[in-house]
């Protein structure tokens, strides 16, 4: 009911009940009619003020109820990454753990073969140290390095000084030493030339140690092929000069250890090579 309303209805009461009122009833009534309408106006403020707090509170209820949404969208997506994660991983776990397995059975494969050339190479040094025993007093040394067997033949074991071809010494020691790798096909055979730091003189069309060194090396692998009849697919043959002594000292005996000729003996690694590829 509006305020107009109101008083209109008390005003209407008042001179319809036809009895007469005293100045001091009247003023009573008067200022009861002022006290009801100064508490309709305060009750009608508080009213619009609970309204505000309606609509203010349906507002962020709204808000809420908006971001509940979102939050649970991002939940719901949070759990689908998580689940896709966690079956991606799983996936990864496996697949790597599959390629761990594959990995370690190369790697054992690995070491059976070089087991295998390590035992073939002591094996392949045994006999060829008791092949050449007769030569050892003469220069000439059997060692492994790196998973290979040297032969190192000095010089004077094999040439006259200067000279580029094999005399009868170094003849007998290179026969042994076929016999033995003629026995051993999958053997791969280098023939290094060195020599000392001495300038090559008077040695015709020899022009340097670098000729000297090859050309040495080269008698050597023609006699191992046209004479002892190893493949010449197994071979190889090098120059290296006075580039890579043994004896670092500039001294004779050095000097003459630097003059020598090394056949290097390496096992074929085809299985080990694609086995690593």
């Amino acid at each position: 009911m509006k305020k107009s309303g109101f008083i209109a209805l008390i005003t209407l009461l008042f001179l319809s009940s036809c009895v007469v009122l005293s100045k001091k009833k009247y003023e009573k009534l008067i200022a009861q009619k002022d006290s009801l309408s100064t508490g309709w106006d305060a009750e009608q403020i508080k009213v619009a003020s609970l309204n505000e707090q309606i609509k203010s509170l349906q507002i962020d209820t709204s808000n809420l109820k908006a971001k509940i949404a979102d939050y649970q969208s991002q939940l719901e997506g949070l759990n689908t990454n998580y689940a896709t994660l966690r079956n991606n991983t799983s996936s990864e776990i496996t697949k790597l753990s599959g390629d761990l397995q594959k990995r370690e059975a190369r790697l054992k494969e690995v070491e059976e073969i070089l087991k295998k050339r390590d035992a073939a190479t002591n094996a392949l040094k045994e006999k060829l140290q008791k092949a050449l025993l007769g030569f050892q007093q003469n220069g000439l040394t059997v060692e492994i390095k790196n998973g290979k067997v040297y032969v190192s033949l000095t010089d004077k074991l094999l040439f006259n000084t200067g000279s580029i071809v094999i005399d009868d010494k170094g003849k007998q020691a290179l026969q042994e030493l076929a016999k033995v790798l003629n026995t051993q096909p999958e053997i791969n055979i280098a023939v290094e030339g060195h020599t000392d730091n001495q300038k090559v003189g008077n040695l015709g069309h020899i022009k340097d140690n670098w000729d000297l060194s090859v050309l040495r090396a080269t008698s050597v692998v023609r006699y191992l092929t046209e004479f002892q009849n190893i493949s010449p697919e197994r071979l190889t043959t090098t120059g290296k000069g006075q580039y890579q002594p043994i004896g670092l000292t500039n001294t004779v005996e050095d000097r003459s250890r630097n003059r020598r000729i090394e056949i290097v003996l390496s096992p074929k690694l085809d299985e080990l090579y694609n086995l690593i590829k």
